[in-house]
């Protein structure tokens, strides 16, 4: 129990790899200009550590040594595929926004890392924890940079919400009337403030415990 406790918070702060590692850097900074970009990158890229983890520690004893990073990449674009695949059909206009970036999940040096240092490692039920775990991490990251981004360059919460919620989306947007508006921060150098910004509270907060 202790050791899934310690996976947990490793994926949620600790080793937070959007934070720590800076891993995955291109997406991240790329896509959150708003909060419904950012929630349906993260949904992805958790589908696909979840899912690449879990099939390399079921194989990992079966994977020779010497090809395990190809088979690690085939293994990844594979789930990258299939959550690629699931977006045209579910979410269209959603995939047309984040673009390239979804198949660019395959490139994530963070996806590839855990199923190096971790899956090829670990049983199974610990690697598909780490994979969730690593996943909400980045996607927390997201949703935070996202939010502020909007909030400040937007002065607006969950537009375009219909994109991912359907109907109900369009009662989830919220506007903030009579706010001065910094387009600063949904242009590429916002989006690096931004992270500084997170990056330092959680240095600050670490610091201090």
């Amino acid at each position: 129990m202790q050791e899934y406790k310690k996976i947990t918070i490793n994926g949620l702060w600790t080793n937070n790899q959007a934070l720590v590692a800076l891993l995955g850097l291109c997406p991240l900074l790329a896509v959150t200009n708003n909060i419904v970009n950012a929630i349906g990158l993260g949904m992805a890229t958790t589908f696909v550590l979840v899912a690449s983890n879990t099939t390399i520690s079921i194989f990992r004893n079966k994977i020779a040594n010497e090809i395990r990073i190809p088979v690690f990449v085939l293994l990844i674009a594979s789930f990258v595929t299939i959550i690629e695949l699931m977006m045209q059909s579910y979410f269209y206009d959603l995939y047309l926004i984040l673009g390239i970036f979804v198949p660019l999940i395959v490139t994530n040096c963070a996806i590839l890392g855990r199923a190096e240092s971790f899956a090829s490692k670990n049983t199974l039920g610990k690697s598909a924890l780490d994979g969730l775990m690593m996943g909400i991490g980045f996607s927390v990251v997201l949703i935070i940079l996202g939010a502020m981004r909007e909030l400040v360059g937007n002065a607006t919460l969950f537009d375009q919400a219909n994109l991912l919620f359907g109907s109900i989306g369009d009662s989830l947007k919220i506007q903030f009337d009579n706010y001065q508006v910094t387009l600063l921060a949904i242009l590429p150098p916002g989006a690096f403030i931004g992270l500084g910004l997170i990056v330092a509270i959680k240095n600050l907060i670490d610091g201090k415990n």
